[in-house]
């Protein structure tokens, strides 16, 4: 936590964030600190803790951690993947230096890890083997590998993982991966570099399986028709694995792999609709995704609608439904900064996955979402960025052509926030002359001094910061009090918990939604399509707000039942400590955006949640300090 926040936290907070004490985390402080010969990987002040500058080293030599149950397991897992034959279940504990009982416990827990992977364990007195599909067996190796990066606390490689004594050595990875790349822009395909480590780490597993004589059986699937593109890209990775890891790859392996990179990494290139109309795309999908898309046009007021944006979205979906098939998933780095950042854009994917969900009978989790957010999120970036656009007026006082030339290096360095709509050349400009959001001037003016940004007449670096600044808290004022106006008709102490118990989500989620049923707001549907929405993908859009609520718009009256926990609440893979559930009605479905996007922002920011929370004793005095903050 304090690695990703970058700034001070206070012990209370951290304790709240964690759900101990703040005693938990002067001892967490004292043990992190005894990791590193220094001792300072967390530095302590009068404002709290923040990472030092060692704090890495101490993520990263956690004693012990070779050892851990998880580590044993996994270890034990890919023994038996690596052994045909089988382990001795005596000689294994011995050289694992744990006791018999324990690896007997191990075995058991192995057993439910297999669950559902049409794996099984077979078992002969002491030897343990196990038995099923090539490629069954692949995948949970490409599972165990993806649990590690999971569990850790910093980046690790997954390659040295799932290469381990094995015949390719992870170095080689790099080399392939450039390759391959270069590979695919020449056959004309556009590389999705934040899914690419996957891919690799698939073709990885298979090259070193192959190379211990684990060819995959057969074609890629019985029945299954090969992807438009799969032999190019098939001939290509074959080559390449010859060239750069000195393993021939069967039809099998290739055909499995060329479809892995079809459906995950790659897209045509060229932005021609008809392109992509010939890449296979299937009818039902397209229409599926069309009426999904004009759908969530309407619903959320964002223009969506675009052949070439529809037609893109459609191949990703439909490669979504293949990985799907595969019982695969495409991981998304971005996905946690995706949510935190654009909660409105997320929320427009998640609507446009839940009714894909409903047609097509897809699948996707909180990854697979963040792709389609930023597929909308690139659609959406030009109409938002001209929403932001601000007005400027330009004060200078005419002197040959000095006001022309500090027009066009206004133009240049601040086009993309700023329009320039009037070019004053007078000295003393009347006020009424002035309508602009912004006024730059190059001498002082008494009037609209709160617009004003002195700059010089020719544009210096420091006076571009200084617009940029001011346009941005003028920005941030603007939606801030759109926010305080929404927030003071939708919130009432009726509906309003503190402290809020740390009984689940769902459990949450009725007693907060119980309250707005009570006032006859919304019926008990809303409720449940809120937990389903929840199911969908969690509404914990920062590290301390959570949003939960219902897809549909259904309210009587649109309201929002708070609540405040004493420390944190668990809500999806964290906590949080404020729950905000929102309940939309038609007619306020302008309001929706400006309420979710700003409700996160502030919640966003630490220093602000930490002040709102401690007052969160009684609604007065949340309210007035969400007031507070929200007026700056």
């Amino acid at each position: 936590m304090l690695l990703r926040e970058d700034a001070w936290m206070t012990g209370p907070r951290l304790a709240d964030l964690l759900g101990v004490t703040p005693r938990s985390v002067r001892a967490y402080v004292t043990a992190l600190n005894a990791r590193v010969p220094d001792g300072d990987a967390v530095v302590s002040g009068a404002a709290g803790y923040r990472a030092g500058p060692a704090a890495r080293a101490a993520l990263a030599a956690r004693a012990g951690a070779g050892s851990t149950p998880r580590a044993r397991l996994h270890g034990l897992v890919r023994a038996l993947l690596d052994d045909e034959a089988g382990i001795d279940v005596f000689d294994t504990a011995e050289r694992l230096h744990v006791s018999e009982a324990t690896l007997e416990a191990d075995l058991v827990r192995i057993r439910s890890l297999l669950e559902g992977t049409r794996l099984t364990l077979e078992r002969d007195r002491d030897v343990v083997r196990l038995r099923g599909a090539e490629r069954d067996q692949r995948r949970l190796l490409s599972r165990l590998a993806h649990d590690e990066m999971d569990a850790a606390d910093f980046p690790v490689d997954p390659f040295r993982f799932a290469l381990a004594g094995g015949a390719i050595p992870p170095e080689a990875v790099s080399p392939f991966k450039d390759a391959l790349v270069a590979a695919l822009g020449g056959l004309g395909y556009y590389v999705n570099e934040l899914a690419i480590a996957d891919v690799l780490l698939h073709i990885a597993i298979a090259a070193d399986r192959v190379a211990s004589g684990r060819e995959l059986e057969g074609a890629d699937r019985p029945g299954d028709d090969s992807a438009p593109g799969a032999d190019p890209v098939a001939e290509a990775i074959g080559r390449l694995a010859r060239e750069q890891l000195g393993v021939e790859l069967g039809a099998g392996d290739l055909a499995h792999l060329a479809r892995l990179v079809l459906t995950r990494i790659v897209t045509p290139g060229g932005a021609d609709p008809a392109d992509l109309a010939r890449a296979g795309l299937d009818a039902e999908v397209e229409a599926a995704v069309r009426a999904e898309v004009v759908q969530a046009s309407s619903d959320y007021q964002v223009d969506l609608v675009d052949e070439a944006f529809i037609l893109r979205l459609a191949l990703h979906v439909q490669n979504l439904l293949r990985r799907a098939q595969e019982e695969s998933r495409a991981r998304n780095p971005l996905t946690r900064s995706l949510k935190a950042a654009y909660p409105m854009i997320f929320e427009v994917a998640v609507s446009v996955v839940s009714g894909l969900q409903e047609r097509l009978g897809l699948r996707a989790d909180d990854d697979e979402i963040a792709y389609v957010a930023m597929h909308i999120g690139g659609r959406l970036e030009r109409s938002r960025r001209a929403e932001s656009l601000l007005t400027a007026t330009i004060v200078c006082p005419g002197y040959y052509e000095l006001h022309e030339v500090l027009r066009s290096r206004v133009d240049h360095s601040l086009g993309q926030g700023i329009e320039v709509v009037r070019v004053i050349t007078a000295m003393d400009p009347r006020e009424s002359e002035i309508d602009s959001d912004l006024v730059l001037s190059t001498v002082p003016l008494p009037a609209a001094a709160e617009r004003v940004v002195l700059i010089q007449p020719f544009l210096t670096e420091a006076d571009v910061e200084r617009v940029q600044q001011a346009a941005a808290r003028l920005r941030r004022a603007r939606r801030l009090a759109r926010l305080r106006e929404e927030l003071s008709r939708y919130l009432s102490e009726d509906a309003y918990v503190h402290p809020l118990p740390d009984i689940g989500e769902e459990a949450i989620i009725r007693l907060l939604g119980g309250r707005l049923v009570e006032a006859g707001l919304i019926g008990e549907d809303y409720i449940e399509n809120t937990i389903q929405r929840e199911r969908l993908s969690s509404t914990a859009f920062s590290d301390a707000l959570a949003v939960p609520h219902a897809l549909q718009m259904t309210a009587q009256r649109t309201a929002i039942a708070v609540g405040v926990a004493a420390g944190s609440v668990a809500w999806g893979s964290g906590r949080v400590q404020v729950v905000a559930l929102a309940a939309f009605s038609e007619q306020d479905r302008d309001a929706f955006q400006t309420v979710f996007e700003q409700l996160v922002e502030v919640f966003g920011e630490g220093e602000s949640v930490q002040r709102i929370v401690r007052r969160g004793a009684a609604f007065a005095g949340f309210l007035d300090e969400l007031v507070a903050v929200i007026d700056g």
